[in-house]
């Protein structure tokens, strides 16, 4: 065999191996025996141990730093020698830790500060690393990626969206080739003969969409093969996109590994035509004729509906009226109907949603994106078209389906870093089994968090919002304000407008502008209005004008469904020591409310004699009660695709 042609044979062993790796989840006894095995594996490298190697490696310093390039290169070389001999020991390791930092250092002018080592060696070691935003994850990552690339041969570095994979791509790139690696990242736009040649690159950074479908195309067009052998003879030389699984560091943990573990990627096509658009928009009309209560029910929280007896007679007697194939069949007329209630009042235009060119654009909830290669399946795409009246797009028949959870457990290795993970450690070690490390911070946080302001009305809310945009604006203050979904972020800004308060709106709609709003973002004065888009990866320079007025003032105009996300945006003030602040305004009208705590709020709303309830513990309790409420149902949502795709391995195992 050729070199090219070892290497392709090698991409399919590596490909096969990683579908047959284990990806059974384990109960019961075996669960307990297992996390026990995982704490003694880990106990070497327990915070204050990885403390301890961090001091050594910042020991090696003055000696590395005092090697002129030629030296510096040769070094590179040896401990790279250790690692793909496979006989790196852990004296070895700090050495290379020691040697990839002061690369680091000359390529980017960042020298990595302990604690920044430490989390590296976390990450070495298999750990998930919380570390508090602004603490230089990017940096942290580049130490890790360049030893576990020596180790693995391959490494997939993975974050929250396109924009963050090819700047950090960009930014690490002189690192990896100083250490011998080549590097690039997997954006939407690209070829598949640009993406093959970027997947055959030592470390690739992307996003989980993109390299989880990109490994899906690969599992379809190899079928049921199941050794390496039998597809080289079968597939040629056109041998798989995705060279294996073998290593990868997930960025932004907390958001791929649990936020986005809700929602299995699917894999479809799209069929020549759809034969019910006809039928989409009839269902439409037939779901205005019923009335809520009386002929169905509305479940927002589960974002479902559900017919009554009065509504399916009805809905009957219709059916025969239209006649056809479709309505002839009272469980599919109804099927479609009910997607048409759920479209018009679970999924709301400016929340799950945009219509843009003339296309239902699916907005992504945890980050404020819009997702425009995603569609909803089971006819619900097709329902939300007929709802805004577009073009209604060809339903898809699915050819492949895997969640994030069971892509992500066939790894050969797996470590990540966030800022915000402590809360779902439990969750991490039982379906991933990776422990989560918390490291300390390098400077203290002198950011202050005000208390919470809680209003009866949403429009007391945003009255009071505008009111402490103004104020903190005219202390010469920079001011983030955070929404929840575009709806809000343009209802904000309509409100500055009025009172003629210049600001920069980052949502959806407004993406293309993203560099050019948080360049500005820390200036004097500067107010931004942003979803959850500017919640991560977001470095917010401050000048030294606004360090004296205050720092970053974060402004919060709602709590989300996982306090995670809530300290993430937080997270953008105070970060390496400088000042800040932040505060949190919430209503009795908030979806989280209404969803999780309805009766409650209600009555807590007509309890209330004026329009703020700050200071009030039971109110503040709702607030509490609906975000647990809210994290437990999104554990059983993940928990439940889980035993979909156990149950998909072992009966439909070529899917």
């Amino acid at each position: 065999m050729t070199g090219t042609t070892l290497s392709r044979y090698h991409a399919l062993f590596e490909t096969v191996r990683a579908r047959s790796r284990s990806k059974d989840r384990l109960k019961g006894a075996d669960q307990l025996v297992a996390w026990g095995a995982l704490r003694l594996r880990q106990r070497r490298s327990r915070i204050d141990m990885l403390i301890r190697w961090a001091d050594r490696v910042d020991a090696m310093a003055p000696e590395i730093r005092a090697m002129p390039d030629r030296a510096l290169d040769a070094a590179v070389e040896e401990v790279r020698g250790f690692f793909v001999r496979q006989r790196a020991s852990h004296d070895q390791l700090l050495r290379a830790v020691a040697v990839v930092r002061e690369v680091a250092s000359r390529e980017t002018g960042e020298e990595a500060y302990p604690v920044q080592v430490a989390g590296a060696l976390a990450l070495l070691h298999g750990r998930i690393a919380e570390m508090v935003t602004g603490e230089g994850k990017t940096l942290t990552g580049s130490l890790a990626a360049p030893i576990l690339a020596w180790r693995y041969r391959h490494v997939h570095v993975f974050t929250v969206n396109d924009y963050l994979a090819a700047r950090d791509a960009e930014s690490r790139g002189g690192i990896y080739r100083r250490c011998g690696l080549s590097s690039g990242a997997i954006v939407q736009e690209q070829s598949p003969e640009e993406r093959a040649r970027i997947y055959a690159s030592s470390i690739v950074h992307g996003t989980p969409k993109q390299i989880t479908a990109d490994y899906l195309r690969d599992q379809i067009r190899m079928g049921r093969i199941e050794s390496a052998w039998t597809g080289w003879h079968r597939l040629g030389s056109g041998g798989p996109m995705v060279p294996g699984l073998q290593a990868c560091l997930v960025d932004e943990a907390d958001a791929v590994l649990i936020d986005e573990g809700v929602t299995p990627l699917i894999i479809a096509r799209s069929r020549q035509e759809d034969e019910l658009a006809e039928a989409y928009r009839v269902a439409r009309r037939l779901a205005d004729d019923l009335i809520e209560s009386t002929h169905y029910s509305i479940d927002r929280q589960r974002k479902r509906c559900r017919l009554k007896p009065a509504g399916s007679a009805l809905l009957a007697t219709k059916f025969d009226e239209l006649g056809g194939a479709v309505w002839s069949t009272p469980r599919r007329g109804e099927e479609l109907v009910t997607q048409a209630l759920t479209a018009t009042h679970c999924y709301i235009r400016g929340q799950q949603y945009e219509v843009v060119d003339g296309r239902v654009v699916i907005v992504d909830e945890y980050t404020g994106r819009f997702l425009p290669d995603r569609s909803w399946e089971h006819g619900l795409h097709q329902s939300v078209e007929a709802k805004e009246d577009v073009e209604i797009t060809a339903d898809r028949e699915t050819l492949a389906r895997m969640s994030f959870q069971r892509f992500f457990r066939s790894y050969q290795f797996l470590c990540g870093m966030t800022g915000t993970i402590a809360e779902a450690a439990g969750e991490m070690e039982r379906i991933y089994g990776r422990p989560v490390t918390v490291i300390p911070t390098n400077k203290p946080i002198i950011r202050t968090e005000e208390p919470m302001r809680i209003f009866r009305s949403a429009d007391a809310k945003w009255a009071a919002v505008v009111e402490t945009i103004r104020a903190e604006h005219e202390r010469g203050r920079p001011v983030l304000v955070g929404t929840r979904s575009v709806e809000a972020s343009q209802l904000l800004s309509d409100r500055l407008n009025v009172l003629g308060l210049t600001h920069g709106v980052l949502n959806a709609h407004h993406h293309e502008e993203e560099a050019e709003l948080i360049a500005g973002a820390g200036k004097p004065g500067a107010i931004t209005v942003a979803t959850n888009m500017a919640g991560r990866g977001t470095d917010i320079k401050l000048t030294p004008e606004s360090r004296e007025a205050g720092g970053l003032f974060v402004i919060l105009t709602e709590i989300h469904s996982a306090r995670r996300i809530d300290r993430q945006f937080i997270g953008r003030s105070g970060r390496q020591g400088d000042p800040g602040g932040a505060q949190i305004f919430v209503s009795l009208d908030d979806e989280l409310i209404r969803h999780q705590c309805p009766r409650l709020g209600r009555w807590l709303a007509a309890r209330a004699r004026f329009d703020e309830l700050t200071g009030s513990r039971l109110a503040a309790g709702v607030f509490r009660v609906a975000q647990t409420k809210s994290q437990a149902r999104d554990r059983r949502g993940r928990a439940s695709v889980l035993r979909q795709d156990d149950w998909i391995d072992r009966y439909m195992p070529a899917v």
